[in-house]
This record gives structure tokens, C-alpha cells and sequence, in this order.
């Protein structure tokens, strides 16, 4: 019941307005919808059962998901050869579509439900600026409550959306009953012979499909709160309820011709009085499947903080039970403002449904290279070929929406363009700022340190001090000891180090490294939420101080400053994991960049 309200929400109101925009690019006539019912059967079973829910479901270590994983399990598997800058980099660029595609989900899924209210007696003619103001409103609210949590009110997602789901195949099924010749549509022949008869035009038309597979990237990226199980008995539900739904949409477009936005159209023909509260229904869904996004977009965001391709921002956890439940306050804010952006740029869901895809196709083809170079690693022959199909059929998807690029599909590419160019800044800096400090080597540290804590009065007490590399001492340690003459009775490294799988925390702590001095590694998966301060007491440790290094950069060069600018605003290390502040000192030293 959870993975309901958690993971479906997005793909399982897609049918609120695919079939709508559909109707706008062709005629409804029987051979075309039954036609586009085949396509989009096929789309729901190719793309979600067998590309998300089968392979990429299988792969992960503990149930967890998105396109980091795919790359961290790709990344292991290659151990370091040549193509792991490019594996890294189709991973980023995956990261920045899903990114790009968190903006548009929620806008479009709100002001569709919303748009639904001209069918109530008396408010069709609500203007286009009101249910604007609706779905802003709305939209806001749902913003407003993600730093409070959303624990309170998350036990009614999954019995919310499955009454959602329930609606949708009983919707769809007594529509068939009264025209049952749209089943035939479940074989291929129908969708292939579609494409045949329709050239170009009708292999475009899969930049409309598409919209009926929209979710399914944070399906897989959502994986990580429940785990595989849950999803799979999910969908087994989902699925033919949308597919009913689909299949109820086009009986009812044969019986009554094309009719704006089916799903409501058909319900409110079917249900007379009754279909206000499938109105508000439709809307809680909606704002459920936009909950289940911004979740989606936080994970992608503290999975892109630990892998260290994204500057640290400050988290907040919001569940006492789940620890993967958090919130992060600059991402959920600057969310809000680009979806009301979006939301009165556009003005109504046929406009946003209009440019909504193009990301949505090509995060799909990066897991879909992705996983075709998983399996060809594994030399599994059977799932490289259906890789390969996953491929050219993605790829189909993405070519046939870049015809959205004219009537606002740029958009998609502008949207995921800021995290890309965030992204490329803090690596190259963080790159650069490595070739700028010289670490101190282990081996030459040692000396040097027996020498001055032999001769040098001693505070009481123990001191930590972060270091990015036990056998690489930051030398911000350096100056410390050396410069300012500081020195504890007991001194201990901590080094956090990220590994390439998602799951898994391993310490190391070696005391007596030499007098006065102990060495405690953390190595860690990078879906780990950690605990520093509890793995520390774990281990007898009370520390009397916590020493890191920051570094102030100066430059006159534009994309340096940028860098700088990042490294202000990400709260350090240290506040990051929430160690005790008032133990906390900060060691500043200026780069020149």
C-alpha cells in the first residue's frame, strides 16, 4: 500500500491528460485510436515493466534506485578503465534531465487535476488566470509543508491513491463494456501497422505517447524508500489499472468523438453529481504524485551531495522512523519558484503537456546505455539484446520530442542546463582546489609530528581533526601543529571516505599511529545517512574539540568566483554530518584561482 502513495504517483496520473494531448495531433477514428491504445500498452510494458521494473530493479545491492546507482554499479564493474569519464559524465547529464523533468511533473499534474473543475455545473467558464491561482495556491501549500515533514499525513498516500487507481480501472471498464472492440488494441499488430500506415506523422506522434511512461525514471529513483518488493507488487496492481483507463479513454473518444480532456469528460458523463468528488480525488492524487517527485528530487540531490558532484547543502531530517525521509530547504524553495515559473509561463496543462517529455526521453536512454553496458560487463547475452531494443526504442521516444523544442520543449533542456552547469563548476573547482593544497604525505607527517609533540606543552583533552585522506593529511592539520603551536594530549584523523556502492559503513580506527595520535576511517556507501557523532561515541571517543579546513577563493576569473561563491554558501563539512557546534573550529586558507 505504500509504494501506492509513495512511487506511483506521477505515472499514475499521467491518464488525467495523455490522452488529450494525443487527440490534438490526430484524427479519432477507429484504426487511429486503437492505433495509439497499442502504443502506449506496449510503451507501459517495454519502458516501466521490463526496462525500470524488471532489469534496472534487479541490479541494485539493497533495493535502491536511479541513475547515480546505475552508474556506481557500472563504475565498479569497470574499475577505473577508460570509460569511466564517460559513464560519470552520460550519468550527470541523467541526473540533470531528472532534475529538469522535477520541475514540469508537479506543474503540469496540479493544473491538469485543477482544469478539471470547468466540467462542474456553473464553473465552465472559470478563467485560465483563476485555476492558475488554484493550482499556485496549491502548489505553494504543498511546499510550505515539506520542512515541517510529511510523516503526519503520509499514512493516507497509499490507501488515497489506491481508491485513485480503483477509480481508474472501474472509469476505464465500464467504458469498455459498451465498446469492447478497443481490447483488440492489446496486440502489437495494431501499434505497428499505426506506425506503417502513418509514416513520419505517426512515428511522431510518440512524442504524446511518451507522456504515458512519465514517472517512470522516479519510480526507479524513489526505489531507495521502499525498496524493490513493494514496487513490483505495486505495479502489479497499477498497471492494469491504467491500463483500463487507457483502454476506457479511447471507448468512450469511438463512442463520442474527441472531447478535451477524456478522463474527466468520460467520468463526468458516467458519474453525473458524483464526479466532484472524483474531482477532488483527482486533485489530492496529483498533489501526492507532486510530493512523491519533490521526495524523488531530494534523494537525487543528497545522492549527487555524497558522491561529490554537487556542493553540500544543509539537511534536515524529518522522520523519527525513516531516515531517508529528509528535507532540504535551498532545493524545496528554489523547486517551488521554478514550478509556479513554469505553471504561468505556460498557462495550462495542453501548453505544458506540449513541451513535457524531451527529458523525460532522454533520462530514459541514459539508463538504457547504461544498462546495456551492465550487461555486456556481466555477459549476459539475453538482457544486452533487450538493452539494445530498450535503446532504440528510448532513443525513438527522445527524437520524435525534440519536435516539442519550438513550442517550449527547450525549456526541458534549459531547466536541467542549471544543475549541469552547477555540477560541471563545482567538479572543475574542486579539481583545481585539489591541485592548489598540497596535501602532506603520511609518511612525511609522522616525523615531523613525533618531533613537535615531544617538545611542545600539550592542552588536555582530545581533539578531532577531518581530513579528506588518512595517507594525505589536509594541510590545514599541517598548520595547526606546526604554525599556530596547537596540539591536544590526544589527537585523532577522521577521514570519510565515499564509496562507489550505496549501502554499508565500515570503520577503521587505528590508535597509536604514533604518540598522542589515532587515525579513524568511515567508509561509507553513498545512500548512507550517517551519524557521525554516534559512530564516534561507538568507538569511547569524547572529543574536547573539532578542528576542518575551509578555503577562502580569490580569483578574477568569473567561473572561480562562482566556485567561491558555492563553497560560502554550502555549509561545511562538519555542519553537514551535525556535529556539535559549539565544539566546532573552522581553519580558513585563501586560495588563489
Amino acid at each position: 500500500m505504500k509504494s501506492l502513495g509513495l512511487v506511483f504517483g506521477d505515472i499514475g496520473t499521467s491518464p488525467i491528460y495523455t490522452m488529450g494531448v494525443i487527440l490534438l495531433m490526430i484524427l479519432p477514428t477507429e484504426d487511429n485510436i486503437l492505433g495509439v491504445l497499442s502504443l502506449i500498452f506496449w510503451s507501459l510494458i517495454f519502458v516501466i515493466s521490463i526496462q525500470y521494473v524488471w532489469l534496472a530493479m534487479n541490479l541494485g545491492f539493497k533495493g535502491e534506485g536511479g541513475t547515480i546507482v546505475l552508474k556506481g554499479i557500472l563504475v565498479s564493474l569497470l574499475n577505473k578503465g577508460p570509460l569511466v569519464p564517460v559513464v560519470s559524465f552520460l550519468a550527470i547529464i541523467g541526473v540533470c534531465l531528472f532534475m529538469g523533468d522535477g520541475v514540469i511533473t508537479p506543474a503540469i499534474s496540479i493544473l491538469s487535476a485543477v482544469e478539471g473543475i470547468r466540467l462542474v455545473p456553473g464553473l465552465e467558464g472559470t478563467s485560465e488566470f483563476i485555476l492558475l491561482c488554484i493550482a499556485a495556491i496549491i502548489a505553494i501549500s504543498l511546499f510550505f509543508i515539506q520542512q515541517k515533514g510529511t510523516e503526519r499525513v503520509a499514512w493516507a498516500f497509499g490507501p488515497v491513491m489506491f481508491i485513485w487507481f480503483s477509480m481508474l480501472a472501474l472509469t476505464g471498464i465500464i467504458s469498455i463494456v459498451g465498446t469492447p472492440q478497443v481490447l483488440y488494441s492489446l496486440s502489437p499488430h495494431y501499434a505497428l501497422v499505426f506506425l506503417l500506415n502513418n509514416g513520419m506523422s505517426g512515428f511522431f506522434i510518440l512524442s504524446a505517447v511518451i507522456l504515458c511512461v512519465t514517472g517512470g525514471e522516479a519510480l526507479y529513483a524513489d526505489m531507495g524508500h521502499l525498496g524493490r518488493e513493494p514496487i513490483v507488487r505495486g505495479w502489479y496492481f497499477v498497471f492494469p489499472a491504467l491500463v483500463f483507463s487507457y483502454l476506457g479513454q479511447g471507448a468512450y473518444i469511438l463512442h463520442n468523438g474527441s472531447m478535451g480532456t477524456v478522463l474527466f469528460n468520460m467520468v463526468s458523463d458516467q458519474l453525473g453529481i458524483l464526479y466532484i468528488p472524483f474531482l477532488l480525488l483527482s486533485i489530492v492524487a496529483t498533489i501526492i504524485a507532486s510530493q512523491a517527485m519533490i521526495s524523488g528530487m531530494f534523494s537525487i540531490v543528497y545522492q549527487a551531495m555524497t558522491t561529490r558532484i554537487l556542493p553540500k547543502l544543509k539537511i534536515d531530517f524529518t522522520s523519527s522512523e525513516l531516515h531517508s525521509q529528509i528535507y532540504i530547504d535551498a532545493v524545496n524553495w528554489v523547486l517551488m519558484a521554478a514550478v509556479l515559473m513554469v505553471m504561468f509561463m505556460f498557462g495550462s496543462s495542453e501548453h505544458l503537456a506540449a513541451a513535457y517529455g524531451l527529458a523525460v526521453a532522454g533520462d530514459m536512454t541514459i539508463s538504457a546505455v547504461l544498462l546495456l553496458l551492465i550487461f555486456l560487463i556481466m555477459r549476459d547475452p539475453l538482457k544486452s539484446l533487450i538493452s539494445g531494443v530498450l535503446i532504440c526504442l528510448d532513443l525513438s521516444f527522445f527524437i520524435t520530442s525534440l519536435t516539442k523544442l519550438p513550442h517550449g520543449g527547450y525549456w526541458s533542456f534549459l531547466l536541467a542546463l542549471v544543475p549541469f552547469i552547477i555540477i560541471i563548476i563545482f567538479i572543475s573547482g574542486q579539481e583545481q582546489l585539489r591541485s592548489k593544497l598540497k596535501p602532506i604525505p603520511l609518511k612525511e607527517f609522522i616525523p615531523a609530528y613525533e618531533k613537535f609533540y615531544q617538545s611542545r606543552c600539550k592542552i588536555s583533552g582530545t581533539a578531532l581533526y577531518f581530513t579528506s585522506d588518512i595517507h594525505q593529511i589536509s594541510p590545514y592539520i599541517g598548520q595547526i601543529f606546526f604554525k599556530n603551536e596547537i596540539i591536544y594530549k590526544q589527537n585523532i584523523l577522521v577521514s570519510i571516505r565515499m564509496k562507489d556502492y550505496p549501502f554499508g559503513v565500515k570503520i577503521t580506527y587505528q590508535e597509536d599511529c604514533a604518540d598522542g595520535l589515532s587515525a579513524l576511517l568511515i567508509e561509507t556507501g553513498y545512500m548512507e545517512i550517517l551519524d557521525i557523532e554516534s559512530l564516534i561515541r561507538e568507538r569511547g571517543i569524547e572529543e574536547k574539540t573539532i578542528f576542518y579546513g575551509m578555503e577562502n577563493i580569490i580569483s578574477d576569473r568569473m567561473v572561480w568566483k562562482i566556485f567561491g561563491i558555492m563553497k560560502k554558501a554550502a555549509p561545511p563539512f562538519v555542519q553537514f554530518y551535525s556535529l556539535p557546534p559549539e565544539k566546532i573550529h573552522g581553519v580558513i586558507t585563501r586560495i588563489i584561482m
